[in-house]
């Protein structure tokens, strides 16, 4: 299974971006891909295209929520990274991963590395 991050699903809505190549080989090839209610609402904050919306809600027709027990992980990453500016959003997606047991798909993989020695895997 693999979990996309904001900046993946993005990218992946762009024909021909490498993102989009990698999201139609995994999708032709039955591999799960999903996305969880954080990058729902970091996506839908745009901006973004009435086309990429629509785009978007057929190829995830629903979220992974964040549940409690991410949030509890979320702030003990936070704390344990650093507690660095803008950074907990990363933390609240990488604690879904984890949770999930999946490998995360992300543009911005130098955010994302601090979390992969608490077991987070980058796709």
């Amino acid at each position: 299974m693999i979990h996309l991050d904001t900046n993946f699903l993005i990218q992946s809505l762009i024909p021909g971006n490498s993102c989009a190549i990698r999201l139609h080989q995994w999708l032709s090839t039955n591999k799960e891909v999903e996305i969880c209610t954080i990058v729902w609402s970091e996506f839908r904050c745009g901006p973004i295209g009435p086309s990429e919306l629509v785009l978007a809600r057929q190829i995830f027709p629903s979220c992974v929520p964040f549940l409690t027990e991410d949030a509890e992980r979320s702030a003990d990453l936070f704390n344990r990274t650093g507690r660095r500016s803008r950074s907990l959003a990363d933390c609240q997606i990488a604690s879904i991963a984890l949770r999930r047991n999946t490998g995360l798909a992300t543009v911005n993989t130098n955010d994302f590395k601090i979390f992969q020695r608490y077991g987070l895997q980058l796709m």
